[in-house]
C-alpha cells in the first residue's frame, strides 16, 4: 500500500465557505451606494412606477414594459414600506448578489473543494459587469440570484440528496426568474447541457423535463404578451462582430477553467486514492461514485449556453445586451474559483503553510488591479446622465409663471422621479399624465398645439440631453419644440451637468403672439 501522502491546507468550515462571500458581496454592495446621489434613465422607470398605485402600474403594463412587471410590483411594496430612496431602489439588488455569491459558494464547495468555493464566492462580487449591477434599481442581481439557487437546487437533485419539494423549488424558482426576466429561461437548456454531461439518470432526466416545462408554462404568457410590445427594444443596435469579442473573452476564461477542473479530478485520483476508498477529506463529488458531476459540467454551460444563445436570438432580433445574461457571470465566477482552488492545492504540494495564504494574495491582487474599475462603476459618470442633478438644476432656476417641455418626452422622468422641484412649472406639451395614459412619459399634445402653447409663454424651461448624448429630433413633436425655442425663443441660462442639460429660454422681443390654436 502506498504511503504517499499530500499535505492539505486546513480547510475553511462550510458555513464560513458560504457566509464570507455574501458578506464580502454585500459590502462591496454598501460602498458608495448612493453613486453620489445620482440616478439614471433606468432606475428612473423604476422610480416612478413604483411610486404609482398597483392599479395605474397593472394598466401601464398593458402598454409598456410588461417584461418588468413583477419586479415593479415588489419596488412598489418596498417604496410604500420604507419610502422612495436611492437605498430602497438599489438594496433589493444587493441583496440578491450577496444570494448569488453565496450560492457559487456552495456549489463550488461541493464540486471542487472549500478553497474553491471560497474563491469562486468572493471574485463573483468583483466582476466588473457584476459591479455594475450590484447596485442598479433594476431585476438583473434579482434573476442572477434566482439562477444561483436553481442551479444549487439541480446539483442537490443530481446528487441524490433531493426529494420531490426540491423538484417544486426548483422548477419554481426558474419560473420567477423568469417571471423577473424571460431570457432568463435560457438557464434550462444550460441545466440541460448539465444533465447530458454527467449523463444523469433517467428519473432525473424525466423529472427536470417535467419541472422545466412547468416552469416555460408559467412564463409562456409573458413572453407571447410582451412580443407585441418589441418596439421597447428597438433602439438595440444589430449584432456586429467586435460585441462577440466579451464574451469571446469570457468563454476563454471559462474553459481555461473547466480544463483545470479537469486536470484536477485527474490528479486526484492518481495521487493515492485508492476507487474503493475515496479520501475523506475530499469533496463528496470528487468520489469515483459522483466524478461525473464537476464543477465545469456546472459551470461552463452556466457560462456559455446563455451567452451564445443571446448571440443567437440577436441574429434574430437585435437584442445583444450583457445585462440580459448578468446571471451566466455564476458560472464564470464557479471556474474562477477552481482555478483558485487549484493553486491553493499546488502550493499546499510545495509549502503547506503557505497554501491558506493564495486566496488573501489572489483577492488582494485582484482588488487592486480592479479598484480603477470599482470607482468608475461607483460614480454618476458610469451611467448615461442623471435624473436628480436635472431636478435641482430645475428647483434653483425655475421662477414662478414658467413653462417646461421635455425633448425627447422621455426626459419628463426627470420630473416624475422629483415632483417637488416641479412644482408650479405647466408641462405645457403634456395632453394625458403618465398615469392616466398607463405609458411611462405621458402622451403628449399635436405639433400645432405645441407650438401655439409656446408661443403662448415668455419663459420656457428645457429639460433635454447633454450635447454629448443628445440625439437630433426624431419625431415631428420634438422637431416643432426645436423650432420654436430657435426662433422665437432665446437662451438666457444653460446648466449641463452629468449628461442632461437645463436651458432657460426666454421670450424674443418684437415676435408675435398667436392669435389662436
Amino acid at each position: 500500500m502506498s504511503t504517499a501522502h499530500t499535505v492539505r491546507p486546513s480547510s475553511p468550515r462550510p458555513l464560513l465557505v458560504r457566509s464570507i462571500p455574501a458578506l464580502w458581496t454585500f459590502a462591496l454592495g454598501l460602498w458608495g451606494l448612493s453613486r453620489q446621489d445620482s440616478v439614471w434613465r433606468d432606475e428612473a422607470a423604476t422610480w416612478q412606477v413604483a411610486r404609482r398605485s398597483t392599479a395605474e402600474t397593472v394598466h401601464m403594463l398593458g402598454n409598456v414594459d410588461v417584461v418588468h412587471g413583477l419586479y415593479y410590483l415588489l419596488m412598489h411594496g418596498l417604496f410604500d414600506l420604507f419610502g422612495p430612496g436611492t437605498a430602497v431602489l438599489r438594496l433589493p439588488s444587493v441583496v440578491a448578489m450577496a444570494v448569488a455569491a453565496s450560492c457559487v459558494a456552495a456549489l463550488g464547495h461541493r464540486l471542487a473543494g472549500p478553497w474553491a468555493g471560497l474563491g469562486g464566492g468572493l471574485a463573483l462580487g468583483l466582476l466588473p459587469a457584476v459591479q455594475f449591477y450590484l447596485q442598479e434599481g433594476r431585476p438583473y442581481a434579482l434573476v442572477a440570484a434566482g439562477a444561483g439557487i436553481s442551479t444549487l437546487l439541480l446539483v442537490t437533485l443530481l446528487e441524490g440528496r433531493g426529494r420531490a419539494v426540491h423538484w417544486v423549488a426548483y422548477g419554481g424558482t426558474v419560473a420567477l426568474g423568469g417571471l423577473l426576466n424571460w431570457l432568463s429561461l435560457m438557464i434550462l437548456p444550460a441545466h440541460l447541457a448539465t444533465l447530458l454531461w454527467s449523463r444523469a439518470d433517467r428519473t432525473a432526466g424525466k423529472r427536470w423535463t417535467a419541472a422545466a416545462l412547468a416552469a416555460v408554462a408559467c412564463v409562456l404568457p409573458l413572453v407571447l404578451f410582451s412580443r407585441s410590445q418589441s418596439a421597447q427594444v428597438s433602439w438595440i443596435p444589430p449584432l456586429t462582430w467586435h460585441m462577440l469579442i466579451g464574451p469571446a473573452i469570457l468563454l476563454a476564461i471559462g474553459g481555461a477553467g473547466a480544463l483545470l477542473d479537469r486536470s484536477r479530478a485527474d490528479g486526484s485520483r492518481a495521487d493515492g486514492a485508492r476507487p474503493d476508498q475515496p479520501r475523506p477529506d475530499r469533496p463528496l463529488l470528487d468520489r469515483p461514485r459522483a466524478r461525473r458531476l464537476s464543477a465545469a459540467a456546472v459551470g461552463l454551460p452556466l457560462l456559455a449556453v446563455p451567452q451564445i444563445g443571446l448571440v443567437g436570438l440577436s441574429l434574430i432580433q437585435p437584442l445583444f445586451l450583457d445585462r440580459y445574461v448578468l446571471f451566466s457571470l455564476l458560472g464564470l465566477a464557479l471556474l474562477i474559483g477552481v482555478a483558485i482552488g487549484a493553486a491553493v492545492e499546488a502550493v499546499a504540494r510545495r509549502r503547506p503553510r503557505a497554501a491558506p495564504w493564495v486566496l488573501p494574495v489572489v483577492m488582494a491582487v485582484a482588488v487592486a488591479a480592479l479598484l480603477p474599475q470599482a470607482l468608475a462603476k461607483r460614480s454618476p459618470a458610469s451611467r448615461v446622465d442623471d435624473v436628480l442633478t436635472a431636478a435641482g438644476d430645475v428647483r434653483r432656476m425655475k421662477k414662478p409663471g414658467d413653462a417646461v417641455l421635455f425633448i425627447p418626452a422621455a426626459r419628463r422622468d426627470t420630473r416624475l422621479v422629483s415632483p417637488d422641484a416641479f412644482a408650479d412649472l405647466r408641462d405645457i406639451a403634456l395632453a394625458r399624465g403618465p398615469e392616466e395614459s398607463g405609458t411611462l412619459k405621458g402622451t403628449e399634445a399635436r405639433p400645432d398645439r405645441i407650438r401655439a402653447a409656446m408661443l403662448a409663454q415668455r419663459r420656457i424651461l428645457l429639460v433635454t440631453d447633454a450635447p454629448g448624448v443628445a440625439r437630433p429630433p426624431a419625431t415631428e413633436r420634438e422637431r416643432a419644440k426645436t423650432s420654436v425655442l430657435r426662433t422665437h425663443f432665446r437662451a438666457v441660462a444653460d446648466e449641463q451637468a452629468r449628461g442632461r442639460r437645463v436651458t432657460v429660454y426666454e421670450r424674443r422681443t418684437g415676435t408675435s403672439r398667436p392669435s389662436g390654436d
